[in-house]
């Protein structure tokens, strides 16, 4: 094998970037470590120009003149990489200074001092700490790169640890090694938390406002490391700035602080004057509204507009805070609301509540106030006037229960002024309270009674009297009701205004009252027979008519109304046997005659068992499955006779 060839062999491709030491340059090879140094290589590639020249067996100076652009070359190099350091750290110490002029939230540029003195000195942690006068120690109050959370709530006594030995002195120190390091005080709770976070090597500076030392900047490694002066330096750079930032955020604070007071006094001022300007606003409307007739919801809309929520009228509030203000004669506050008792005398008519202003200032407060007297007297006004029309609607009924011979167009005219119309067809209502109470309580209920009766008839364009210790109603019977319907729902609505169970029993509709005006006095004395059905089969609080009794209600209506209950009873099956020429009712009066047996029901009608079975079958879908109870089978054998006797359903 040829030299040239074992050349060729040994010899490698020049790396990239470098010039082959070889080949014959005028200018020689020191341009290869330009290149490297232009392309920012690795310290490791500067060997390779010098090794390759060893391994070509290059002349003895040319590999010493290789050693010595070598040797130049690393320390342009160390030159440029400690310049572009220190551009760097100017760098980022310029963006702190400019957070700093910048500064709005002290929080963030601690934070940002704590990652840029973390990245440029390149340790695993940053943190910083600040001294707590009050409490006589230093505490954390920024970490970057900290995953222990008990080092991040570290607090350090003065002198204990490297941070309460800086603290404490004023001077920077750093460690190697910091549980080996005996140079300053060692505790439990310092210890366990720097051995959580897993620190070996520590550097930290003070942070200085003129001679006084507020708090340590600190840079850390989980490893042995030693910290060069420049580096310790560079921390004390970002230290000054850190402190600098807590001295300008204590200035801007405490210059905030004193804005704020004097915008607060302004905002004082401006709400007094719009407080006054709004009182005098709603003393005015106010005075309008009682001068007009105003109404409670008229009151309660300017007082809401002026004071800014919601007011309301209401006889439900919560019990104690408006005994509490109906004492005091003032709005007191309970939750979210204010509530201004509404009381004429010692009669308590109902609140006033405010909602959506829980911070109310004394001249609102009293506008509240002011604002539930002239409620109570617009109360007081609208209940004289109700009294006197109830009154007038008490008398036109009591006229019609007792003075039957009263002149048709008189009573009608009287009605009309009422906006009763005694043409049309009604219903005499008979109510009661109930429930066991006092003399007092039983007085207070009948009151509440007559007072919710007044309202319900002058609503529906009815008329209501107080009467033998309750109420009677003639109100309009609407289309689609029965007497039963408007007896249930008259019950319930008195019993929710009396706030206890209330009695309702009700005539058969009545009509033509203008000249049957004794058809009233009938009315409610079938009425007055309901309720005492009603209170005799323990139904108190409940509503019903005649025809809720079925056979019962024969005795209870003042006129019998015979072919109604026929029809209410057996009419289906009635109906069915006239459609279909079926013997459904001749099975049904063999069947109660043989003692509801089926067997003997077959011997009578001379028929299978079986077609006994299934006529009983399409009596049970007609009239219901419990049609055999006791109850129904007696009113179904009344009917039945009834029928025999010449009841006609269809005359209904």
């Amino acid at each position: 094998m040829s030299r040239d060839h074992v050349q060729s062999v040994r010899r490698p491709a020049p790396a990239a970037g470098v010039l082959d030491p070889g080949a014959e340059a005028p200018w020689g090879a020191e341009p290869a470590y330009l290149e490297l140094l232009a392309r920012d290589a690795s310290a490791e590639a500067y060997e390779q120009p010098v090794l390759l020249a060893r391994a070509e067996n290059r002349p003895p100076e040319r590999i010493a003149a290789l050693e010595r652009a070598k040797l130049l070359a690393l320390r342009v190099r160390t030159e440029l990489e400690g310049r572009r350091r220190r551009e760097a750290e100017l760098s980022a110490l310029f963006e702190t200074a400019h957070d700093l002029a910048g500064l709005r939230d002290v929080d963030a540029v601690l934070q940002a001092i704590v990652q840029r003195a973390r990245s440029l000195l390149g340790t695993d942690v940053a943190y910083l700490s600040l001294n707590d006068p009050t409490r006589g120690d230093t505490y954390m109050r920024v970490t970057e790169g900290s995953v222990a959370a008990r080092f991040q709530q570290l607090r350090l006594g003065m002198g204990e640890g490297l941070g309460g030995l800086v603290a404490q002195t004023a001077r920077p120190y750093v460690t190697d090694d910091y549980f080996q390091d005996d140079r300053f005080q060692h505790t439990l709770p310092i210890d366990a938390g720097v051995r959580d976070e897993g620190l070996v090597a520590i550097l930290g500076v003070p942070l200085m406002l003129g001679p006084q030392v507020i708090g340590v900047l600190f840079a850390a490694d989980r490893r042995a490391r030693v910290f060069e002066r420049e580096q310790i330096a560079l921390l004390g750079s970002f230290a000054a700035l850190a402190a600098a930032a807590i001295d300008t955020a204590n200035l801007l604070t405490e210059t905030r602080s004193a804005v704020a007071g004097l915008e607060r006094a302004n905002e004082i001022i401006k709400d007094h004057s719009a407080v006054i300007e709004r009182a005098s606003d709603i003393h005015d409307r106010l005075a309008e509204l009682v001068l007009r007739g105003g109404q409670v919801h008229d009151v309660a809309a300017a007082v809401s507009q002026v004071l800014g929520g919601t007011v309301e009228f209401t006889d439900t509030a919560d019990p104690r805070s408006l005994e509490t203000s109906r004492t005091d004669g003032h709005a007191v506050r309970h939750g979210g609301d204010w509530i201004a008792a509404v009381a004429a005398g010692g009669e308590l008519l109902g609140a006033l509540v405010l909602r959506g202003r829980p911070g109310l200032d004394p001249v609102d407060q009293r506008t509240l106030e002011r604002a539930a007297m002239v409620t109570s007297l617009l109360l007081l006004a609208r209940r004289s006037a109700a009294e006197a029309e109830q009154r007038v609607r008490g008398e036109l009924l009591d006229d019609l229960l007792d003075a039957r011979d009263r002149e048709p167009r008189q009573l009608r005219d009287r009605a009309a002024r009422l906006h009763a119309d005694l043409d049309a067809t009604h219903v005499v209502l008979a109510a009661r309270p109930e429930g066991p109470a006092t003399d007092a309580e039983e007085a207070a209920a009948r009151r509440r009674l007559w007072s919710a009766a007044s309202r319900l008839a002058a609503t529906r364009h009815g008329l209501a009297a107080a009467r033998d210790g309750g109420a009677v109603l003639l109100l309009p019977l609407e289309p689609g009701d029965t007497a039963a319907d408007v007896a249930r729902r008259t019950a319930r609505h008195l019993g929710t205004a009396v706030r206890r169970p209330v009695t309702v029993g009700a005539s058969a509709p009545v009509a033509d009252l203008a000249v049957r005006p004794d058809a009233v006095a009938a009315g409610y004395a079938e009425g007055r027979r309901c309720l005492d059905a009603l209170h005799l089969l323990g139904r108190g609080g409940d509503g019903a008519a005649a025809e809720d009794f079925g056979f019962l209600g024969l005795l209870l209506a003042g006129e019998r109304d015979v072919a109604a209950f026929v029809t209410n009873t057996i009419g289906p099956v009635v109906a069915y046997d006239r459609r279909r020429g079926t013997e459904l009712l001749r099975t049904l009066d063999a069947y109660f005659a043989c003692g509801m047996s089926p067997a003997r029901t077959k011997d009578g009608l001379h028929v299978h068992v079986n077609t006994v079975a299934q006529r009983l079958d399409r009596v049970a879908r007609l009239l219901g499955e419990d049609w055999q109870s006791p109850a129904r089978a007696l009113e179904i054998q009344l009917a039945l006779r009834l029928h025999r006797l010449g009841a006609r359903p269809e005359r209904r």
